[in-house]
C-alpha cells in the first residue's frame, strides 16, 4: 500500500481543473492526481536527462549523415 500524501493550499481555479479533468478521464480526482504524479516522477528532470546523456559518452558515426541520408533514399528508388 502507497503512504498517504495531503497538498494544502491549492488554489481553487486548479482544484477545479483538476477534478474536471478526472472526471472527464473517468476516475476519481486522487485516482487522476496519483496517474499525474507517478507519470511527472518517472520523467527524469532536465538536470538528470543531462548527466545521462553526458554519461553515455561521445558517439562517433560510421559515416557522415549526410551520407547515410543519400544512402536511404537511393536505397529507397
Amino acid at each position: 500500500m502507497g503512504v498517504l500524501l495531503q497538498v494544502r493550499d491549492v488554489p481553487e481555479e486548479v482544484h477545479r481543473a483538476l477534478k474536471a479533468r478526472a472526471a472527464a478521464s473517468g476516475v476519481s480526482l486522487s485516482e487522476y492526481v496519483r496517474m499525474v504524479l507517478t507519470r511527472t516522477a518517472s520523467r527524469p528532470t532536465p538536470t538528470e536527462l543531462a548527466q545521462r546523456i553526458a554519461a553515455r559518452g561521445t558517439v562517433r558515426p560510421a559515416e557522415l549523415t549526410e551520407q547515410t541520408v543519400r544512402a536511404l533514399r537511393d536505397h529507397g528508388e
